[in-house]
């Protein structure tokens, strides 16, 4: 579907404005930077995709299966370093990377288990690869610290191990050096401090020369030297030398693994990609939330029926004064091709103008419109606009010749697949000249079966308007009594301006306006009288026709009420006629059985009693299988039911086949662990202070002595002896 949606077009309907509203929804800078880039759809099959998918995320909110967490760092930097040769990336950004990674799969992981949910979404996701290859890699040398793992190489493990070793050395040989000049009498009260990263001795200046070490420095007062003693000197310099070692070695394993890793940078770029588009989706569906948004229906017939339609930014800034906003239903279709609506200023014609082109272009775009359910629309190549004043300072033109040039670009892009909306249409100009030229380019856009609205104060658009067959007149409705606007559109009649009307509300004296009124042509004022005469009575049809609905809607509802109350009585009327029949159902056996239990007690006759017991049960069993005949089944459903019975066994078999192999295999693993738990049990070598238990005992207790294959236990209250294959380990001793 080819369009022509200018940047001219999307600045007059404040299409910006929405997406920077859109944007505060995101998540992450690339979906932001991606949302304020967002402008009409042009693939018409890539349009209807974008909006399934915006439409299934609003789903979301409003299920169990709400889509899980999306969020990331952006990582296009560090993809783009990975990408040189020979280069690395340190531990956090390939941390980050590792977190991307998992985002996605979790993502599709998800959408696959919920496709039935979320088709689109799952289609997207499955444009991008499921692996865990690089999470897999970096996570196997990254800690989730954002550290190299001690395991990362042999050669690492050893050379930490040998950091460990001096830096125990350096502690060990200052602790004797600290405690050798504290006994000297040659420390500061605060003993020792720390310079660059290394332990020194605070010395008393006088005593520096009687303490061996390096000087590393002074306090403020000159009282204080600061010393590193010379037995942790060599020591120090063995430690510098190892992790010099340490960080060459980081450094080889981090090239090693980014060089395993860079076959997969386009596929870290489509996973950028993937959810970039995921939190574009994500903040346009939060937003059709927040502003009641749908998806309306899009049929292929050229039409509009915006039902109950609300200009979202007017919407929004309203919501927040607390002030209720008008919503405005129109339609455009083959036999109302064009609408002209007229009216006094101030009274919604250009929100009105402005919320169907605007609402039009949000759903070319992709986004949710906040309409009535029942709305319908159909796609446009072409949308037009020619709102506001347009003056160009720059190109020096005025108003009206930007007009011209603007209705020049109009007749030459308009044809049956476009939308045009022109506000004050004709204005700039003599009235009567620029009313005349505006009759001729009306006239031809309705011979181009182009779709548009107008708005206008000319009587002669207003008179096309309904010689025209497919053109239709319009006006905003205004409170004659009040002279104030209702805000709400009325289609099928012209609007008057009550130009004089609103000036004398407004204080302009009443003599200048009658002066006014004598300039004016008396057949203009005359048909401007008319037109507001009729749109009075029509006001008053319009709050009589109102206050009828009124009246009909609350007739129906105590109707619908009173049914409510007669159902719920017939309900518990036959309630209590069911408790009767089976009250008076059990009083009759009650009684019978009464009169079966008094004349075994005269007669003491058992046989009898159970005779007349057998045959009283098996007449009620007549009356209740006379009532409930049971229902016959037909050869069909004998044979289907014996079919199901013999697929559940089938089943049952084939469950229990496998739960046995299962088992068997349990029983090695059982074994095979069992054998191990005994080897190391045998091998282990018991040690005094070691937590153990007899193998047949319960009682935990502490070894205090190991005698040869001997053992003694203290249990507490009491000692005891056992040989060494009896015992089971609890806790080893603690070193």
């Amino acid at each position: 579907m080819k369009q022509n949606i200018s940047e001219k077009t999307l600045q007059d309907l404040e299409f910006t404005a929405v997406l920077e509203q859109v944007a505060l929804s995101c998540i992450s800078q690339l979906g932001r930077k991606e949302i304020l880039n967002t402008r009409p759809i042009y693939n018409k099959e890539a349009l209807f995709f974008e909006l399934n998918l915006v439409n299934e995320y609003v789903a979301s909110f409003e299920n169990e299966n709400r889509i899980p967490n999306h969020g990331f760092d952006n990582i296009t930097d560090f993809v783009k370093r990975l990408a040189i040769e020979n280069s690395y990336l340190e531990a956090d950004a390939l941390l980050k990377i590792a977190t991307v990674t998992q985002t996605v799969n979790e993502l599709k992981k998800f959408l696959k288990k919920f496709k039935e949910y979320y088709p689109t979404l799952f289609d997207l996701s499955e444009e991008v690869e499921y692996t865990t290859f690089v999470s897999d890699a970096i996570l196997k040398i990254v800690t989730p610290y954002g550290e190299i793992a001690d395991n990362a190489s042999s050669a690492l493990k050893q050379i930490r191990r040998g950091i460990n070793q001096v830096r125990g050395k350096i502690g060990e040989s200052f602790s004797r050096a600290l405690s050798k000049n504290i006994a000297n009498g040659y420390l500061d009260d605060i003993k020792e401090s720390i310079i660059d990263n290394q332990r020194v001795l605070a010395v008393l200046a006088m005593h520096r020369k009687k303490v061996q070490g390096s000087l590393m420095g002074t306090s403020k007062s000159g009282n204080i030297v600061y010393i590193a003693p010379q037995a942790t000197l060599s020591y120090s310099r063995e430690l510098q030398n190892l992790l010099y070692e340490e960080k060459q070695e980081i450094i080889r394993i981090l090239r090693a693994l980014a060089e395993e890793i860079r076959p997969l940078v386009p596929l870290l770029k489509e996973y950028l990609e993937f959810l970039t588009h995921l939190d574009l989706v994500g903040a346009k569906a939060k937003y059709a939330v927040s502003i009641n948004a749908i998806l309306p229906k899009i049929s292929n017939e050229q039409k509009i029926y915006l039902r109950d339609a609300y200009h979202p930014i007017l919407w929004k800034k309203n919501e927040d004064k607390d002030i209720t906003t008008i919503p405005q239903t129109i339609e455009l279709n083959e036999k109302q091709q064009i609408i002209v609506i007229s009216g006094p200023n101030a009274g919604g014609k250009s929100i009105t103008l402005k919320t169907i082109g605007l609402l039009q272009v949000m759903l070319q775009s992709g986004l949710l419109i906040p309409v009535h359910e029942r709305s319908e629309t159909s796609l446009f190549g072409t949308i037009l606009t020619d709102i506001g004043d347009n003056q160009s300072i720059e190109n020096q033109l005025s108003t009206y010749s930007y007009r011209l040039k603007n209705m020049r670009y109009f007749l030459r892009k308009c044809d049956a697949n476009t939308l045009f909306l022109i506000d004050e249409f004709g204005t700039g100009s003599d009235p009567e000249l620029g009313g005349a030229l505006a009759e001729i380019f009306l006239e031809e856009f309705y011979q181009k079966k182009s779709f548009g609205i107008i708005t206008t104060h000319y009587a002669n658009l207003k008179v096309l308007a309904n010689e025209l067959e497919n053109v239709t007149n319009a006006n905003m409705q205004f409170d004659e009594r009040t002279l104030e606007p209702k805000y709400k559109l009325f289609i099928g009649q012209a609007g008057s301006s009550f130009t004089f009307e609103v000036a004398q509300k407004n204080g302009i004296p009443y003599s200048l306006i009658n002066r006014a009124k004598k300039r004016v042509e008396s057949e203009k004022v005359r048909l401007d009288k008319t037109i507001s005469k009729l749109q009075k009575e029509r006001n008053r049809l319009q709050k009589t026709s109102d206050s009828l609905e009124k009246q009909q809607s609350k007739g129906q509802e105590h109707i619908e009420s009173l049914q409510e109350k007669e159902q719920k009585i017939r309900e518990k009327l036959e309630g209590f006629q069911e408790l009767y029949d089976n009250n008076q159902r059990m009083l009759g056996l009650g009684r019978k059985l009464n009169e079966l239990l008094n004349k075994y007690f005269q007669t003491n006759n058992k046989k009898e009693l159970s005779a007349n017991f057998f045959k009283w049960v098996a007449a009620e069993k007549t009356k209740f299988t006379k009532k409930n005949p049971p229902k016959k089944k037909t050869k069909t459903e004998k044979a289907k039911d014996k079919k199901i019975a013999d697929e559940q066994k089938e089943a049952i078999k084939k469950v229990e086949q496998e739960v046995l192999k299962k088992v068997v295999k349990v029983r090695q693993e059982k074994k095979v662990e069992a054998k191990k738990i005994a080897e190391e049990r045998a091998s282990y070598v018991f040690k005094v202070g070691d937590r153990v238990r007899l193998i047949d005992g319960n009682s935990v207790g502490t070894i205090d002595k190991v005698e040869k294959k001997s053992v003694f236990i203290n249990y507490g209250l009491f000692t005891t002896k056992a040989t060494l294959d009896k015992l089971e380990l609890v806790e080893k001793a603690k070193r």
